[in-house]
C-alpha cells in the first residue's frame, strides 16, 4: 500500500539557528518524550490494521533529533516500527551530541539498519555560526563509532554557510569522506523566514550564500567526493556503491509513503487514501478525478501524545489528478542521475501531447537535460539551474491543486482552489 515510512520527532535539545522545521527545543528528560514515542507506537499499530503498511519496503525516524529520546524510547520506537512494517531498510536520524554508546546499540539490537548523522560541518567556527551544539571533535568520534557498530552510515553537510570558504569546505569534505561513512549528504543551507539565521542577517546582503557561491560549492562536493570514491545519484546525495539510501529514493520515483507525527507529510494514491478514511472521518472525500492526496499532520505534539487515534488528528491536503501528479513525477525524477523513466515519459507525451515535447526540446537546447543510456536525465547545469528545470517540468500540469483541511469531530472544509505547497523531503 505504501513504499515507505516516515516517523517524525518534533524534539531537539535547542533549536539550530537556520532551523524552521517541526521541532521544539526540549529538556532532556521531558516526559512527553516519552508518551509520544508512544502514542506513534499506537499509530503503527493502526496504519497496520488497515492494511497501509502493506509492501513497505523503507522507514525513517526523522527530526527533530530522534536520538534525543535515549536509548529506551527510541529503541523501542525502531522495534515497533520494525515489527508492524517490516521494512528492509530502517533510518534513524541521529545528532552527534545525544548519540551515545547506548543508543547506539540499542537501535542497532532494536533492527535498524542505516543511521544519518547531522555533522553539518566539520569546522568549529561554522557549527557555532549554525547553533550546532557538538564540536568537530564530537562529530568525528561519533561516527567513528557508528562506523564500529556496522551500521550503515550517511553524514549530512551543509555549504554556503557563514564564514565557510572554500579551503574550509575542502577540508570539511575530505575530513567526512576519511570517517568511512558510505553515504554523505551534501545541502546548500537556505535562509528560511523567521529563524534566527534570518534575524541575524536581516541586514546583510549574505554574498555567502547567493546561488552562484552555492553552486561553486555543489560543484566543489561532487569533485572531492568522488575522488573518495562516492558517486552521485541525486542532486544532494552522493554514495559507495550499495550504500545509496532507498528510502531517499522512494521521494524522487513517485512510490506512495506514510508520515506520522506532528508536521509529518504523507503522499498516498487514491487507494490509500480511501484506507486512511474509514478510520479518520474528518477526512473530505476525494474530488472527482483525483489520483493523488498529500497529507500534512497539523495536531501538536502534546495532542497527539494523549490521543493518537488516527481518527483525532488534523490534516492539511493536496489533491493532485492524474496529469498533475505525472507533472511532480517528472520533477522528481529530475533530482536522479538516472534520470527519468521511459513509462513515466510515455504517459506524460500521452497526457500533454506537443507541449510535452516542446517542453523537453526547450530544456535540451539550453542543456538542462540530455539523453543518457536511453533516457532523459540532468546534466550538472540542470542541477544547478534546479528551480528553473523543475519548474520547467511542474509548469505542465493543468489547473490549480486544490487543497483542503479538517480537524477531528468537525466537518471537513470543502476542498478549494489553491498553490502547490512545498514538496515534503527526508535527509537521507
Amino acid at each position: 500500500m505504501v513504499g515507505a515510512l516516515y516517523l517524525h520527532i518534533p524534539f531537539c535539545a535547542r533549536k539550530c539557528a537556520y532551523c524552521d522545521f517541526a521541532s521544539w527545543a526540549t529538556p532532556a528528560g521531558d516526559a512527553l518524550m516519552g508518551a509520544y514515542a508512544r502514542a506513534l507506537e499506537a499509530q503503527l499499530d493502526e496504519a497496520a490494521s488497515l492494511g497501509l503498511l502493506e509492501g513497505c519496503e523503507t522507514a525513517y525516524v526523522g527530526g527533530g533529533t530522534p536520538t534525543l529520546l535515549g536509548e529506551r524510547d527510541l529503541g523501542l520506537l525502531v522495534e515497533k516500527t520494525v515489527a508492524a512494517a517490516l521494512p528492509s531498510e530502517l533510518t534513524c536520524e541521529a545528532n552527534p551530541d545525544s548519540l551515545s554508546d547506548a543508543v547506539l546499540l540499542a537501535v542497532r539490537a532494536a533492527g535498524a539498519t542505516r543511521l544519518s548523522i547531522g555533522v553539518q560541518s566539520l569546522d568549529d567556527g561554522e557549527l557555532r555560526e549554525l547553533g550546532r551544539l557538538h564540536d568537530a571533535a564530537c562529530a568525528r568520534e561519533r561516527v567513528a563509532a557508528a562506523v564500529a557498530t556496522g551500521l550503515d552510515l550517511s553524514v549530512d553537510l551543509m555549504c554556503a554557510t557563514p564564514g565557510q570558504t572554500p579551503e574550509g569546505w575542502a577540508r570539511t569534505l575530505e575530513a567526512a569522506a576519511a570517517l568511512g561513512a558510505g553515504h554523505v549528504s551534501v545541502y546548500p543551507l537556505q535562509i528560511e523566514e523567521g529563524t534566527p539565521l534570518d534575524r541575524r542577517y536581516a541586514d546583510d546582503p549574505c554574498a555567502w550564500n547567493d546561488p552562484e557561491v552555492q553552486a561553486q560549492r555543489m560543484t566543489q562536493a561532487q569533485a572531492t567526493l568522488e575522488a573518495f570514491g562516492y558517486r552521485r545519484y541525486e542532486v544532494a546525495s552522493y554514495a559507495r556503491a550499495g550504500k545509496a539510501c532507498r528510502h531517499n529514493k522512494a521521494y524522487w520515483t513517485g512510490a506512495p509513503y506514510l508520515g506520522l507525527g506532528t508536521g509529518a507529510s504523507s503522499m498516498l494514491d487514491l487507494k490509500g487514501y480511501l484506507r486512511l478514511r474509514a478510520a479518520c472521518p474528518q477526512l473530505p472525500t476525494a474530488p472527482a478525478g483525483v489520483r493523488r492526496v498529500r497529507l500534512t499532520v497539523e495536531t501538536p505534539r502534546g495532542e497527539l501524545a494523549a490521543d493518537p487515534r488516527l481518527g483525532s488528528l488534523s490534516f492539511s491536503l493536496e489533491f493532485l489528478t492524474e496529469p498533475q501528479a505525472v507533472a511532480e513525477d517528472l520533477m522528481l525524477g529530475a533530482r536522479l542521475v538516472e534520470g527519468l523513466r521511459p513509462e513515466l515519459v510515455a504517459r506524460a507525451r500521452e497526457l500533454f501531447g506537443a507541449r510535452f515535447d516542446d517542453a523537453i526540446d526547450a530544456l535540451l537546447a539550453r542543456g538542462l537535460l540530455a539523453e543518457k543510456n536511453g533516457r532523459l536525465a540532468p546534466t550538472d547545469q540542470g542541477w544547478l539551474l534546479g528551480n528553473e528545470l523543475y519548474g520547467a517540468l511542474w509548469d505542465l500540469a493543468p489547473g490549480e491543486v486544490l487543497t483542503a483541511s479538517c480537524q477531528p469531530h468537525a466537518r471537513p472544509r470543502h476542498a478549494e482552489t489553491g498553490n502547490l505547497g512545498g514538496v515534503g523531503l527526508s535527509k537521507g
